[in-house]
């Protein structure tokens, strides 16, 4: 029987779907809502094989100059309970988004783990060519015949670290390094020390401040106060924001979304009083212990790459974890001058328009004059 799509509109309904079917907090409903905010559209869209539910999708829509459109993209989506059927529901909610929002591509980044994923912790770049080099999965493969190509052009980082949260204190720390469970252990015992949920304004602006100070340190661009505001409100009970505060003062935090299934790290930071009382390892440990308590049996660390925070988050696990990454599926014959100028559209789409409609006319000289700035 051919698949058929159907948008839903319901919150209630659609995070329900989403929870029930495993679903990262990046396809809830207040997720969509937030980058509505801010030039995205989003459809929720549900794939039924007559009246079953097969899979479903949030896919979040950007307005790019003409003649290009739209772009479709799924952040850590589609849901299907069913692997083998992951290539029946993508071509059905590309084939949907075609005749209704003509997008220059759907672009997707599951939450879809590699066949050579968990991998050994610190592998290296040859070590992963050989693995990248195995045959691929037989669902893996449908995805492709599909019409669906790995991108490089990468929003979500598909290496990351995925910790069994449902494992208890002992099994947790015993994945850490030796050091790190002394960290821990020393930040629990710091003096005038606790952890917990942020609630206060005045500590949210201590988090805030923290995070404008981190991304200095670390040399890495943050979201508007408005947009972290955005998220404590449009995610309601499912945008954790966890923190660290020697007295008064809120010294470490790390911001969670969460899913039924899945908590996501989405920012974190220390101040320099936090990192001399280790309170950023503590942090992580509580943080883990938090949504285990909530029954979260996934804690992912997002994203890895070679920098300190990633070094950090090594600490914490020894295997590493590999997403499938980014796959576009060209949806016009426009595609390939798009697919071009994509990296430079994705940062100036951040300033605006006029510089995104520049950089897609000449993608070369735009992406010389960025490399410059």
């Amino acid at each position: 029987m051919t698949l058929h799509v159907t948008p839903c509109t319901d919150p209630v309904e659609w995070d329900e779907l989403v929870n029930r079917t495993g679903g990262h907090p990046l396809q809830l409903w207040g997720w969509g809502e937030l980058k509505s905010r801010y030039e995205w559209s989003a459809d929720r869209l549900i794939v039924r094989d007559g009246e079953e539910i097969v899979g479903s999708a949030q896919v979040l829509n950007r307005a790019l100059p003409q003649p290009f459109r739209t772009l479709s993209y799924v952040p850590r989506g589609p849901q299907v309970a069913d692997e083998q059927r992951r290539a029946e529901v993508l071509d059905a909610l590309a084939i949907h988004l075609k005749k209704t929002r003509k997008p220059i591509a759907l672009s997707i980044e599951p939450d879809w783990e590699t066949g050579f994923s968990p991998m050994p912790k610190g592998t290296d770049d040859d070590a992963l060519a050989q693995l990248r080099a195995q045959p691929a999965p037989g669902w893996l493969t449908k995805v492709a015949a599909k019409g669906f190509a790995p991108s490089d052009n990468t929003g979500l980082i598909p290496r990351t670290l995925i910790i069994d949260s449902t494992q208890d204190d002992d099994t947790l720390m015993k994945g850490f390094g030796s050091s790190t469970r002394q960290n821990v252990r020393k930040s629990f015992k710091a003096a005038d020390v606790r952890f917990g949920l942020v609630e206060a304004d005045d500590d949210l602006a201590q988090v805030l401040a923290i995070n404008q100070e981190t991304s200095k340190r670390a040399g890495f661009a943050v979201h508007s106060d408005d947009y972290h505001r955005g998220i404590r409100d449009l995610m309601g009970k499912r945008s954790q924001l966890i923190a660290a505060w020697e007295g008064d003062q809120v010294v470490a935090f790390v911001w969670l979304v969460v899913s039924d299934t899945t908590a996501f790290e989405l920012y974190g930071g220390v101040n320099d009083r936090g990192m001399k009382l280790r309170l950023n390892y503590g942090l992580k440990f509580y943080a883990m212990q938090h949504v285990r308590e909530q029954g979260v049996s996934r804690y992912d660390f997002n994203g890895l790459l070679n920098d300190g925070i990633s070094d950090f988050k090594r600490q914490f696990a020894k295997h590493e974890n590999m997403l499938i990454g980014t796959w576009d599926r060209p949806l016009s014959p426009l595609y390939p001058v798009f697919a071009k100028a994509l990296p430079t559209v994705r940062t100036v789409l951040k300033k605006g328009v006029p510089q995104a409609k520049s950089a897609l006319k000449d993608p070369k000289a735009a992406i010389a004059t960025l490399r410059k700035n």
